[in-house]
């Protein structure tokens, strides 16, 4: 654990060999475990280089932290990194997967509407679909040909994932396999993976 200690502190620790800290919000003396009865028996303490900092070492008699963990450094700034990646990255698949439900659904519509939906549009015209992909693959080019803002990329990024998806929907291929092929091709690097087209597989990246 960590707590603040003036010469007041420092003294009574050694003296009384309890861990004991200056409260700065009350203006007291505490002595780790005087309410929960989770001493810190010190046998020894430590200052650093500087004289600025110390430790002490101790055998605490229950959990030191007052959460009931044995250290109040049980957070994991990497493991906090981590989940946060890992909430993104579902977030990313959520919205992949929520447009590919969403395609779906226009493609099972039935009957002859005045003015069907884009996609629905998209699903019964296949040169328009191809035509758009192309356009739109294109537009994305021109944001990094023409330098333009980062906002522009993404919004042509947009673009070429849902009419790529409506593609996919339009061949009964699922976002799944897709996805199935790239984990694979992250086996091989991208020149081994390049030359494998060529040999006529196209199993790794």
């Amino acid at each position: 654990m960590q707590g603040f200690a003036n010469k007041e502190a420092l003294a009574t620790t050694i003296s009384s060999r309890k861990a004991t800290f200056y409260s700065r919000s009350r203006s007291s003396l505490w002595t780790k475990g005087e309410t929960s009865m989770n001493f810190i028996n010190v046998h020894d303490v430590f200052l650093d280089c500087d004289r600025d900092s110390i430790i002490y070492l101790g055998k605490p008699d229950g959990p030191t932290c007052h959460t009931g963990s044995e250290t109040c450094y049980f957070s994991s700034v990497l493991d906090q990194i981590k989940l946060l990646e890992d909430c993104e990255d579902r977030l990313a698949l959520t919205t992949l997967y929520s447009l590919e439900s969403t395609i779906a659904r226009r493609k099972a519509e039935t009957g002859v509407d005045e003015k069907p939906s884009w996609t629905k549009r998209l699903l019964l015209d296949e040169k328009l679909l191809c035509s758009k992909i192309r356009e739109e693959a294109d537009e994305l080019c021109q944001t990094l040909e023409n330098n333009e803002d980062r906002s522009r990329t993404a919004s042509e990024m947009a673009d070429v994932l849902y009419h790529g998806l409506v593609l996919l929907s339009a061949k009964g291929v699922k976002i799944e396999e897709v996805f199935e092929v790239l984990r694979k091709r992250f086996e091989k690097s991208g020149i081994e993976e390049k030359s494998s087209r060529k040999s006529g597989s196209k199993e790794a990246m």
